[in-house]
């Protein structure tokens, strides 16, 4: 997938073109895009989507953001998947918010996008004090040639599927319900670093795992598979969260062990899927008592995955 920085570079061809933050691409994104795709073959479109960074949220109201469910390298990855070819990611910040909707209608739409089909979401809204709707954008479309339609939301068992159902499924633990509403185990990418190797010393060598996630979305201890060793996908536990037993931190760290495993993985960029929580993060009294939990978690996890 192409991906553009700004919106001062022009799509080479017509676009179909989607708008949204998708911020943990869960199924009804999934199927946003999947009539994006649609259209584009149907009608010999380029498959496009503009996603804005940071999330609009994190630009009006940082202390109250929502904890992002995807980094931007995470969300462009997983909507490469389905099918998008070419993203521009524009920059939220005080002159972005400013553009009125009929100055985001001309330079992005028209101008950079090339739009000639529009699909979004059926609560989305543009422009400097959210003024631009769907009204002007039929209008704009009757006015320039494009077309516009509007994607009706997508329940599961019920409930509207969004990041904000994802996220509450996530802090409650409910890691079976969260991957219902994305259409996958929910799952934190990250790089293999140097941590301490105090796992070692407690007999379950670590990966202790850079993520930009913070505040992450989950904490605590879980069954994980993970990606991106040698085409493996490896069973393991981890635990998420500011290690209050050994040396608290301030920014949440992911350390895995890696089940029946051995092996130099320093450098590895990997996919971490939670699948199942064991419990929440909790401050032990001594390392013995530490240990004990940890080995206990390991046999947890063995038993949920049957091994």
């Amino acid at each position: 997938m192409l991906v553009y920085r700004g919106f001062s570079q022009t799509a080479p061809t017509a676009t179909v073109l989607t708008i949204g933050n998708f911020d943990g691409v869960h199924l009804g994104h999934r199927a946003l895009l999947a009539r994006l795709k649609a259209i584009a073959e149907q009608d010999n479109l380029l498959p496009a989507a503009l996603t804005f960074e940071p999330h609009p949220r994190e630009f009006f109201a940082p202390e109250s953001a929502p904890a992002r469910l995807s980094t931007l390298r995470e969300k462009l990855e997983l909507i490469a998947d389905e099918g998008v070819a070419m993203a521009w990611v524009c920059r939220f910040n005080a002159r972005f918010a400013a553009l009125s909707a009929e100055e985001f209608i001309a330079r992005l739409l028209i101008g950079s996008a090339r739009v000639k089909h529009l699909i979004i979401g059926d609560d989305f809204c543009f422009g400097a004090g959210r003024r631009g709707n769907f009204a002007m954008l039929r209008a704009a479309g009757e006015e320039f040639g494009f077309q516009v339609e509007a994607m009706r939301s997508v329940t599961l068992a019920g409930q509207r599927v969004s990041s904000s159902a994802v996220r509450s499924a996530l802090a409650a633990g409910q890691m079976e319900q969260a991957a219902g509403l994305l259409g996958r185990p929910y799952s934190i990418d990250g790089r293999v670093v140097h941590g301490n190797k105090l796992g070692r010393q407690f007999g379950f060598a670590t990966a202790n795992i850079r993520i930009k996630h913070d505040p992450p979305p989950l904490l605590g201890v879980f069954a994980v598979e993970v990606k991106g060793v040698n085409g493996l996908t490896l069973k393991g536990v981890a635990n998420l969260g500011f290690r209050p037993s050994i040396d608290r931190v301030l920014r949440p760290l992911l350390e895995v062990h890696l089940l029946d495993f051995a092996g130099d993985i320093y450098g590895r960029h990997l996919n971490v899927r939670f699948v199942h929580k064991l419990r929440d993060e909790m401050k032990f009294p001594n390392f013995d008592a530490l240990k004990a939990q940890i080995a206990s978690d390991v046999e947890a996890a063995k038993n949920h995955f049957k091994l």
